[in-house]
């Protein structure tokens, strides 16, 4: 129905994101990309120090083993960040740790067969081994699932309303590791959040002169200010009578890397030893692949977004997981004590930035891979104050949630059935995880307790986890709902992505989503 003259008329959908400064395939001048670059390696170490900071511990692990422990995470993720750029969904996509794989990690570390040993650093490199064989093991179910074209199958059928709950989730259902990691110094977290939003949303319309530099470098600005401002706190001796736990989070040299980090150190293959395997545990870190499989589908729809590039066609997407698991599979075989997945904060720096090139993304993983060598200065870096970090994922994760559902712009919201997909998804995806998440922080363990911990596992992660109940939900839903009428198919959104079904639908899938060095005459997408 046409607009009448007197009402405004509606903000047009748009398949590809305006307003991005420099897109996928257009990369900045090159000073601008070094610090665009390194900006991107800042934040992907947040996740890539919390991790080993939290497990290694737990495993018999001292400061020494913590620091080798991080530099081979940040080594293997900037070759994983490589392959992707180059070879995967070629999106600027940092390939990091991931919070999926940590329960599941968790119970290999508790399994009864490593308490007898009293060497810590001997348990802790035997269960090391043990991580390390379910991770190789757990790799094969991505890389079957991406490489022989399954998961292309199964994201045909995606439409942009059921992907909305999927990306919303990813980055709102977050939140926990947001405000409340600000708080646990609350003197040096809520400045954080403050300067950042005030320089990267506010300095480029007070000063115009220079408003790329505040939009584009916001990030450095106010961490390298409040980093500062808590070593000041440190020296001056503010927490010098504070709690144990209160002195942690905000002194900026309680992190013991800098001193236990080698200077010059490469991680080489099965460092900490010979892998061995268990049945159980391999399935339940496979369902953890799994869990992270469909979160980093999401994850990959909001970089293809920030990056200004087309929705990606699902032989391009099955690639990229098939790199992906390649990924956890050299997780494995080099030893980072976690699996791999599409980094959510790196997604939602895109959109802060406003710069979605693939080159800046390179590049990071260049620093990654610089500082995962040279020990001591790697470990200057990741000693930034943990409540630091939360204060960036305050913002980082809300892009990544509201470009989730920037995709309603596709969908007709007047319709009751998307309203009850959309609702009852999300909903479900806050609801069901805060119970098995609220159970597990009550009793010590979740709602499925049988003998079998690997068999809990299996069910216990993944109901744990918003966006996979969310996205899931939606999935079965959308593509069950009588969905053949041809009123829905429009209301669902899916006109518009089905030029981008497959790979030749339209031109610009060459541009951005090609191999390089004409691989793609040799592994042709469909």
């Amino acid at each position: 129905m046409a607009a009448k003259p007197d009402e405004p008329p509606p903000h047009p959908p748009k398949d590809q994101l305006p307003n991005v400064s420099y897109c996928i395939t257009s990369p900045p001048p090159w000073p601008e990309a070094i610090l665009l670059g390194f900006q991107h390696f800042l934040v992907m170490l947040g996740t890539t120090v919390l991790i080993p900071t939290a497990l290694v511990p737990r495993m018999g692990g001292r400061n020494e083993e913590k620091a080798e422990v991080i530099q081979t995470l940040l080594f293997v993720a900037g070759i994983n960040t490589l392959q992707q750029t180059l070879f995967g969904t070629r999106l600027p996509a940092v390939i990091g740790g991931s919070y999926t794989f940590v329960p599941t990690t968790i119970s290999i570390i508790l399994a009864g067969r490593f308490s007898d040993n009293s060497d810590p650093v001997d348990r802790f490199k035997r269960i090391m081994r043990a991580i390390q064989g379910s991770l190789i093991v757990a790799s094969i179910l991505q890389i079957v699932l991406g490489f022989s074209g399954l998961w292309r199958n199964v994201t045909r059928f995606l439409s942009p309303l059921s992907t909305v709950p999927l990306v919303a989730l990813l980055g709102f259902g977050l939140y926990e590791l947001g405000f409340p990691g600000v708080a646990k110094c609350v003197e040096v977290g809520l400045p954080e959040l403050i300067i950042l939003v005030f320089i990267s949303q506010y300095m480029p319309h007070v000063i115009q002169s220079g408003k790329h530099a505040f939009n584009r470098f916001g990030v450095i600005f106010s961490v390298v200010i409040v980093w500062i401002y808590a070593h000041l706190l440190t020296i001056g001796g503010a927490y010098n009578d504070a709690a144990p736990k209160t002195q942690l989070s905000c002194r900026t040299d309680r992190s013991g890397l800098i001193d236990a980090a080698p200077w010059i150190r490469v991680p080489y293959p099965f460092q900490w030893g010979a892998p061995s395997f268990d049945a159980g545990e391999a399935f339940a870190m496979m369902m953890a692949s799994f869990v992270a499989l469909v979160e980093s589908t999401g994850a990959f729809m909001a970089v293809s977004r920030y990056a200004s590039a087309t929705p990606l066609p699902p032989s391009v997407l099955s690639r990229g997981v098939g790199w992906q698991g390649f990924g956890i599979l050299l997780s494995g075989v080099f030893g980072t004590v976690n699996g791999s997945s599409v980094s959510v904060e790196n997604a939602g720096l895109l959109a802060v930035t406003r710069v979605g090139s693939r080159r800046v993304v390179q590049i990071a993983a260049g620093f990654m891979i610089f500082f995962s060598v040279l020990g001591k200065f790697g470990a200057v870096f990741a000693s930034i104050p943990a409540p630091i970090v939360a204060a960036l994922y305050c913002l980082f994760f809300a892009y990544v949630g509201s470009v989730g559902l920037s995709l309603l712009q596709f969908c007709n919201l007047n319709s009751f059935r998307t309203k009850l997909i959309l609702g009852f998804s999300v909903f479900m995806g806050l609801s069901v995880p805060q119970y098995f998440n609220e159970y597990t922080a009550i009793n010590g363990y979740g709602p499925v307790h049988t003998g079998a911990r690997w068999f809990n596992d299996m069910i216990n992660v993944p109901l744990s986890s918003e966006p996979f109940v969310a996205g899931c939900l939606a999935y079965f839903l959308d593509n069950t709902l009588h969905k053949k009428d041809d009123a829905i198919r429009k209301d669902r959104g899916k006109e518009w992505w089905d030029k981008f079904k497959s790979f030749k639908g339209d031109t610009r899938s060459e541009e951005f989503y090609s191999l390089p060095f004409n691989l793609n005459t040799y592994f042709p997408s469909v």
